[in-house]
């Protein structure tokens, strides 16, 4: 003989709220994760960048244009260390990369390609290649 049971949706959704909740992993505050947050503006001749990456030096920051291709990477050092006396009260610290890559609708010009770092954002000037037409031939 077959059971039947009845259906309860409302029991379903509780059991997967609660469902891994003590075994999840958790963040910590002390390690923070980094993202790289951008707007890509497309304007006449050129894409403009702004990307948010703080705390990050000029030096650590690496640009690769290959095509219509970008790829931002930095070398994330953050050190906090509030004290008070002798004990220390709190220490937060993280060290990463940080990597971000995006494809454009038309190939850059990585010659006239500018890059300015300030405030925590890098801005990015990204010239579009002249589209070159595709040329016919004539069968002899």
């Amino acid at each position: 003989m077959v059971g039947i049971t009845r259906y309860n949706p409302l029991e379903e959704t509780f059991d997967d709220l609660f469902k891994g909740f003590f075994v999840r992993p958790m963040a910590f505050e002390s390690h923070p994760q980094v993202q790289v947050r951008m707007d890509v503006k497309e304007e006449e001749g050129a894409y403009v960048v702004h990307a948010e990456i703080p705390g990050v030096r000029k030096e650590d920051i690496n640009i690769t244009i290959n095509g219509n291709e970008v790829a931002i990477s930095a070398e994330v050092r953050r050190e906090k260390q509030e004290k008070q006396g002798e004990k220390w009260l709190r220490s937060e610290r993280y060290f990463g990369k940080v990597y971000r890559a995006f494809s454009l609708a038309q190939d850059v010009d990585e010659a006239s390609a500018n890059a300015r770092y300030a405030d925590g954002v890098l801005e990015l000037t990204l010239p579009k290649k002249a589209v070159v037409s595709a040329k016919r031939l004539t069968v002899q």
